[in-house]
């Protein structure tokens, strides 16, 4: 029999439906007539939206403009580039459209409709680097069983795509973009991740290197929050985007694409919420608290009066003032508690009389009576604690389930028990599926090289490659 605790799902015994119960009580995603398609709410859309305000001053400050390109990618785009081809095929949607000749696919993602256009723009090295994102929804058609935002047939993100000059430049901005991730993950999201590069045969699909961010959540099952590619020269050949040198000789542009989805908002929620519902943390949060009188018949004039006073005082925080007659003081409890609001204010005719307010965590629960006149001082240094404690938590769960492996036998029982675990492994491919079989569907989440070698769990040969082996989503 399942237990529940306030009309949920106890999130330790079944993740799964505790997880579909959130997403739906919190309002943050609903499911949509059509198979595999959700319905973002204004709940999750605003979390989607600070995340969007903060990282387009990340693209600022790296000279990235915005732009928009079409959703409909000829198919012959596709088979320009033979491994992207390859890696993108199970997944494409088609339309059939009689004006092009051809089958149109809706966007995967945007590297050849882009580069197409990149060709015709980028002509001498004055016209490099040229650097580009946009923010758009993708449609893959994944037959696996869908979840709201970690696993759906369309979903939101955004993707820059870059040409340079040198290898070295693009080098270099795969390795910043994936740390701009790492920091922008952990900062707002207070979600801990590793950060490393992916192994030959979880790259992406064209790329010549990538690198990506991964968190843990608490079922054991590893999630990737990021990536970023190092593209080589290979999409620059395939849709020939060129430019003349400072020596007037022809070269081929040298790539980048990188990317992060609405994924966030999915590994968010299960990361950090609990069994009253969503959690959230107060730099990602649209409210960070909501204001709740204690109404009585003969005090509350009074106790409304003083409400909409402090209301005033913190505006800057986007208040709710939830200041409903209709409803009780504890349903209207329950009700931000399972939105996630960081921090709730109780002010009723006792507090008006010893002029205080009382303060109650979301992540703790901890209630703290703070006198009127501090306020405007508390609430900041605990909105900063409560950012601070949930990354904690959170690291304090990710290190706790890292661990390693010298055998196949003890790679497999220590995946079983939720964790990541590390392994010298030959990356060459055929190694890592043979692993994935061994382990019923584990994979390398990213890959290490030491400077002392090991030995590799399947082949027994030497090797300095360590992968980060979990189950994922």
């Amino acid at each position: 029999m399942k237990k529940e605790t306030q009309g949920i799902t106890v999130k330790k015994e079944n993740l799964v439906d505790w997880y579909s119960e959130v997403v739906q009580k919190a309002e943050l995603a609903d499911y949509a007539p059509i198979k595999g398609f959700m319905i973002i709410r204004p709940n999750a859309y605003s979390i989607w939206q600070n995340i969007q305000d903060y990282f387009n001053k990340v693209l600022e400050k790296k000279g990235v403009r915005n732009a928009y390109f079409p959703l409909l990618i000829p198919e012959s785009f596709f088979k320009k580039e033979a491994k992207h081809a390859e890696g993108f095929n199970p997944e494409l949607a088609y339309i059939k459209n009689t004006d092009e000749g051809e089958k149109l696919a809706l966007r995967p993602t945007s590297e050849t409709i882009m580069y197409d256009s990149y060709s015709k723009w980028i002509r001498s090295w004055r016209d490099l680097p040229l650097k580009i994102n946009q923010w758009c929804n993708v449609i893959r058609w994944e037959v696996k069983q869908t979840k709201p935002f970690l696993r759906t047939r369309e979903f939101l993100w955004q993707e820059g795509h870059c040409v340079f000059s040198t290898e070295n430049e693009a080098e270099e901005n795969m390795n910043e973009m994936a740390e701009e991730y790492k920091k922008m993950v952990e900062e707002i999201l207070a979600i801990p991740v590793l950060i490393g590069k992916k192994s030959e045969g979880e790259k992406f699909a064209g790329a010549q290197t990538t690198m990506t961010i991964e968190s843990l959540m608490p079922d054991g099952k590893a999630l990737q929050m990021g990536t970023s590619h190092n593209l080589g020269q290979n999409f620059a050949k395939a849709f020939n985007v060129k430019f003349k040198d400072q020596n007037e000789k022809e070269q081929y542009g040298w790539q980048t694409s990188w990317g992060f989805s609405t994924r966030l908002i999915g590994a968010l929620t299960m990361v950090h919420g609990d069994d009253k519902g969503l959690v959230l943390p107060p730099k990602i949060a649209h409210n960070k608290l909501v204001i709740i009188p204690i109404l009585f018949d003969k005090t509350s004039e009074k106790v409304l009066k003083k409400s909409k006073e402090i209301e005033k005082k913190l505006a800057k925080f986007n208040p709710i003032a939830d200041y409903r007659t209709d409803y009780s003081p504890g349903w209207k409890y329950h009700e931000w508690e399972m939105k996630g609001i960081p921090l709730r204010i109780e002010i009723g005719p006792n507090d008006l009389a010893k002029k205080q307010v009382v303060i109650v965590r979301r992540d703790t629960n901890e209630k703290i009576s703070v006198p009127e006149k501090n306020i405007e001082k508390e609430v900041p240094k605990l909105l900063d604690e409560i950012q601070k404690n949930l990354f904690n938590k959170a690291k304090k769960f990710l290190d706790s389930r890292i661990d390693k492996a010298e055998t196949l036998k003890e790679l497999k029982e220590k995946i079983k028990l939720g964790k990541i675990v590390k392994a010298y492994f030959i990356d060459d491919g055929k190694t890592e599926d043979y692993i994935k079989e061994a382990t019923e569907g584990s994979t390398s989440r990213l890959i290490e090289f030491s400077k002392t070698a090991g030995i590799c769990i399947h082949t027994g040969q030497k090797t300095n490659t360590i992968g980060y082996f979990s189950k994922s989503y």
